[in-house]
């Protein structure tokens, strides 16, 4: 389950939407302003797997982080609106439900939902704009598993429609406001870190980051060694390793955290997801990350 065209999406045509203005949508209603930002403590934790998933979640090992902070939801509408207003931001395309083929935009555009139909770029300027960075791969990772090393962020039972917002039908059905399943939240009271909308990651996509020299800290190698990997793999014949896509040709962006038509298993907290940091999808948004200031 590595790339956002399987499993669940398999059903619909998969719609890509590139770097395409669009209309910024609705007045806001409601509380708007910054996410409240929650502690994630430094310290060393299991970041993988050594069995299940996919062939890139392994293997599992130790990955020291200092403390950071994270927001405690994932960007919202009217947040994002914010950012839209005094033009720092490029829109999020309000018709990317139609484009997606997927339930009417009204199932997805409210004040307090998961901002979505945004690219990488889009999601980085906004948090640059509140002072702000997106989350690192590992960091995303230590926020849902803590230091017990648990399968989803409340805990290692199944997701369940009282936890998260997963296996809907994406003709029908949307994303639910933000923090609307409590009993789901993360071992430092984060919520939605499984299910709603995938989430865009500040790392690039490395395929084989866990058997690097930095995998200890938790970072990817650059570009030109990802491609060299992304090659290698591609000679080799092991399509597959990356996901259901083909293995890519460009240096992508991971996304975490599963989605509200996502499969449960696929929400697991080792789950890698990529894509071309210029995609706009239905189901991607982001939150932020600040480092903590000694």
């Amino acid at each position: 389950m590595r790339c956002l065209g399987c499993a669940a999406f398999a059903l619909f045509v998969f719609v890509l939407v590139l770097v395409l203005p669009g209309p910024a949508g609705a007045d806001p209603a409601g509380p708007v302003g910054d996410a409240e930002m929650l502690s994630v403590p430094g310290g060393t934790f299991t970041m993988g797997a050594d069995r299940g998933g996919e062939a890139d979640e392994h293997p599992a090992h130790a990955v020291t982080l200092r403390p950071f902070l994270l927001d405690r939801t994932e960007v919202t509408h009217a947040a994002y609106a914010e950012c839209v207003a005094v033009k720092a931001c490029h829109p999020a395309d309000a018709h990317i439900a139609e484009r997606s083929h997927a339930a009417p935009e009204s199932k997805f555009h409210g004040p307090q939902q998961p901002i979505n139909g945004v690219t990488w770029n889009d999601a980085n300027t906004y948090c640059t704009w509140r002072g702000k960075r997106l989350p690192r791969e590992a960091e995303f990772e230590r926020a849902v598993r803590g230091d017990d090393g648990r399968r989803f962020p409340w805990g290692n039972e199944p997701p369940t429609p009282e936890l998260t917002v997963f296996a809907r039908d994406l003709g029908r059905q949307g994303t639910d406001d933000v923090g609307a399943h409590p009993a789901g939240r993360g071992p430092y009271g984060h919520d939605d870190l499984a299910g709603n909308v995938w989430e865009w990651m500040d790392d690039e996509y490395d395929p084989i980051a866990y058997t690097r020299p930095t995998a200890s800290e938790g970072k990817p190698g650059t570009c030109t060694e990802i491609l060299a990997a992304l090659n290698k793999l591609r000679a080799e014949g092991k399509q597959g390793f990356t996901g259901t896509n083909p293995i890519p040709t460009t240096c992508e962006h991971v996304l975490r955290g599963g989605a509200f038509n996502y499969d449960g298993p696929g929400l697991r907290s080792t789950n890698r997801v990529h894509h071309p940091g210029m995609y706009r999808l239905v189901m991607t948004g982001f939150r932020c990350a600040k480092d903590v200031t000694p």
